[in-house]
């Protein structure tokens, strides 16, 4: 499936309103909210959103595919 690969638009936006619209926009991904310090792994995966969030719970980068 085809459609939007990044969310600038939600940077300040609490995590689950975040993941609740990545979710809308692409039901065909797995959104991940990583808090600070959370282990990752390199790999790239094109069904997956990685939502960054300070200790607010607040988006601090941009959601992307991968």
């Amino acid at each position: 499936m085809s459609g939007k690969s990044s969310w600038p638009e939600l940077v300040g936006v609490m995590a689950t309103a975040a993941a609740t619209q990545i979710g809308h926009d692409r039901p065909d991904v797995a959104v991940e909210v990583l808090p600070p310090g959370a282990p990752l792994t390199p790999d790239y995966n094109d069904h997956r959103v990685r939502v960054f969030i300070n200790l607010s719970a607040v988006v601090i980068q941009t959601p992307v595919i991968g």
